[in-house]
């Protein structure tokens, strides 16, 4: 090589120089080009589709602009612990017996991590959907957005079906929806991306009895008859009305205050109005109004002194998620639902959202009532045994129905099965601890019942009208009415509240006190399934009596 080669001229410095500034650009897209080019790892969220597209016509697509409200539900930190929690607090030779959680307790060891909350959001949003609030128990995020927006957050397809079984129409995701890998574990559904479930109400009038512009004191069940038949009577006199108590009540349809309001002007009831709780944007649907003046009346009859919560949202998986995710987040001490679908309808993701939630309200305490249905033991109507949800999840109570009785001052006569009590054996939950003496393997419901039959069933004002009106949706709010009474007696004598109702009523029933805090249904059947003495599958343990039940809970 030649000093001549070596040497470096002002045109071959240009020429470097030209070629050195490309090599610089390369490098700094080498460091940044990838993070972006390189898609990240998804993963499908468990469970997440409807499982009637494998009956069902493929009929188009969702329009991209159609706008639509998603709830992701978050998974529960420390599951193993919040397992062990709920079972101190459930055994009463625990020093945490019925010591329960606050809200902010629960969501600071129970509720997903800030990190985890900030990771979704921040992708939500990315992703150019609106996104609503957190909740309180930080375990449900709301969001919105197009279904083209949806579609690509959730890398999944929206189309239009034909469900030649159910002969409905609906929309659907076609595949499971993903998310990122560094997060998508920690949710634990996405509802909102399908519209295929709908909740029934469990509430029939009486056939026999035709609607009346005037109340008609043989028609059903009223303040004075229904306290009388569950022993509540003495209580009330004695001031334990459900005063300082709070009821909230799932609906999913609206309803008209004038006829609650004709309802306590006829039997001279002082009583406070309900409050309407809007959540997921409420619902303009009043198709249920009977429904929820049912639960309503029933409360007010057996105790008038309790405060009511009307909590109203979309008839959806994302209203029903959002509810209940609103209902633990307020910490409502009781809840009646007299809505609900078979358990063989719903999908696995669901049912792990609303469980957390339910493991939720045992954790502070919460009773939650559900009204088993009215189909006896065929919930699905194929033909087969089936039972209704949530009545069927462990940490929800579920209420049966019964025909009822009285002699003629009012007082209880007697009860026999109703045939369209709904009961049976889950196929989805295990036999819970509290379940454990009856020596079985999978969850049976229902666990408690109530006066149910239409024709032993309830005098509502509804519509204008009065009518007899039954079904477990009447079974449902009568249980959560006897436990405000039983909640206000306990403060009264310093005693602890009903909380998470089932290990209370589980531990009582197997006690010496069993025949006089219960009523044991012994006859009657709901098709495949037939009432006898203690528990069984059709009216659970019995009904209560208000006044032995206590005293022998609370002394």
């Amino acid at each position: 090589m030649t000093r001549k080669d070596l040497l470096v001229t002002p045109h071959r410095l240009k020429v470097l120089g030209a070629l050195a500034a490309p090599m610089s650009v390369i490098a700094a897209l080498a460091l940044t080009s990838p993070a972006h080019a390189a898609p990240q790892p998804q993963l499908a969220v468990h469970g997440d589709v409807v499982k009637a597209l494998a009956q069902s016509v493929r009929t188009g697509d969702v329009a991209p602009t159609d706008k639509k409200d998603v709830t992701v539900s978050l998974a529960v930190r420390d599951q193993a612990g919040l397992q062990s929690f709920l079972k101190q607090v459930s055994d009463p030779k625990s020093p945490q017996y019925k010591h329960y959680l606050t809200v902010k307790q629960f969501a600071d060891r129970f509720g997903a991590s800030d990190k985890t909350i900030s990771q979704v959001t921040d992708y939500l949003k990315g992703q150019g959907l609106a996104v609503g609030k957190v909740s309180a128990n930080h375990l449900t995020v709301t969001a919105s957005g197009s279904a083209q927006q949806l579609e690509k957050a959730f890398n999944t397809h929206l189309a239009t079906f034909h469900d030649n079984h159910a002969a409905r129409d609906y929309f659907a995701n076609t595949s499971a929806p993903t998310l990122p890998a560094t997060f998508a574990s920690q949710v634990v559904d996405v509802a909102g991306l399908n519209n295929y479930t709908v909740h029934s109400h469990f509430s029939h009038a009486n056939p026999a009895v035709k609607p009346s512009a005037t109340a008609d004191a043989s028609a059903g069940l009223d303040p004075t008859s229904g306290k009388a038949a569950y022993d509540l009577t003495g209580l009330n006199g004695n001031g334990y009305t459900g005063s300082g108590q709070t009821i909230g009540l799932v609906e999913f349809s609206s309803y008209d205050q004038s006829d609650v309001d004709a309802y306590d002007s006829n039997y001279g009831l002082n009583v406070s109005a309900p409050t309407v709780v809007p959540v997921a944007g409420g619902t303009t649907d009043s198709s249920g109004a009977g429904e929820v003046d049912l639960d309503i009346q029933v409360i007010q009859a057996l105790a008038p002194g309790a405060n009511i919560k009307v909590y109203e949202a979309p008839n959806s998986t994302a209203g029903d998620e959002a509810l209940y995710s609103q209902l633990v987040s307020d910490n409502v001490p009781i809840v009646s639902i007299s809505w609900g679908q078979a358990e063989s309808g719903t999908t696995d993701s669901q049912r792990s959202a609303d469980d957390n939630t339910y493991q939720e309200a045992s954790a502070q305490g919460q009773s939650y009532y559900a009204a088993s249905g009215d189909s006896g033991s065929d919930d699905a109507g194929n033909g087969g045994t089936s039972v209704d949800y949530p009545a069927s999840d462990p940490y929800v109570t579920g209420v049966g129905g019964t025909t009822l009785s009285a002699n003629s001052d009012g007082s209880y006569a007697g009860e026999t099965a109703w045939s369209g009590s709904g009961g049976g054996t889950s196929t989805f939950y295990s036999a819970p601890s509290y379940q454990s003496s009856l020596g079985i393997t999978q969850r049976e419901v229902p666990d408690v019942a109530a006066a149910a039959d239409p024709s032993s069933g309830w005098a509502v004002y509804t519509g204008g009208a009065w009518q007899e009106i039954g079904g477990t949706s009447g079974a449902a709010p009568n249980w959560a009415a006897f436990t405000a009474v039983y909640n206000q007696y306990a403060a009264a004598k310093g005693g602890a509240k009903f909380g998470f109702a089932n290990p209370t009523i589980y531990n009582l029933a197997g006690g010496s006190n069993y025949g006089s805090a219960f009523h044991d249904v012994t006859s009657g059947s709901n098709g495949a399934f037939s009432a006898g003495t203690g528990y069984d599958q059709v009216t659970g343990w019995g009904s209560y009596d208000g006044q032995n039940f206590i005293t022998s809970s609370l002394g």
